[in-house]
């Protein structure tokens, strides 16, 4: 599991002081805002820790200052930067998952076991998120990750689904 999470992105600064707007990527802004240190990736990919001296949320967005950043010039250094979160700083529900562990799993049909593909992506579009798979015949499918189709997620061996019918080509093959 990875130890740094994306948590958001820089996409300006805010003001003459140093502070800077960050979309948030988390599940609310106030999580983002919570947090007393995130981290910007380096090139060579070493994370530089980078201490929080005031948050807030603004219209959705993440006002931070980071220490050190005191001028507009500072902040607009860091302009379309990565933020990530140490994933021990972050709080996560019981049953709940972070989606970067859920990358990668196999999407497993709860009935009969069979296995329609990976889970590529998962894209936040208000209501629930929704699973973008690579399909085992090479195609995209999309599912809405709700509970009535998603039975049970286990980060160890899969994403167990029922799924909707024309969701999967494979599905009706069988």
């Amino acid at each position: 599991m990875e130890k740094y999470l994306e948590a958001g992105k820089i996409v300006n600064s805010h003001g003459v002081n140093g502070y800077v707007r960050i979309e948030s990527w988390c599940d609310n802004p106030k999580i983002l805002a919570s947090l007393r240190r995130m981290y910007i990736k380096k090139r060579d990919g070493e994370m530089v820790e980078m201490k929080v001296s005031v948050a807030s949320v603004h219209k959705g967005m993440g006002l931070v200052k980071f220490e050190g950043i005191n001028s507009i010039d500072d902040a607009l250094l860091y302009k379309n930067h990565v933020v990530f979160a140490d994933r021990n700083d972050l709080p996560l529900e019981e049953g709940s998952h972070f989606i970067a562990d859920l990358i990668g799993l196999d999407i497993i049909d709860a009935d009969n076991g069979r296995v329609y593909g990976k889970l590529r992506e998962v894209i936040n579009r208000g209501a629930s998120n929704i699973y973008v798979i690579d399909t085992a015949d090479g195609e995209e499918a999309m599912m809405p990750a709700v509970d009535e189709f998603v039975k049970k997620i286990d980060p160890e061996k899969g994403i167990f689904v029922t799924p909707i019918p024309g969701i999967f080509s494979e599905a009706e093959k069988a």
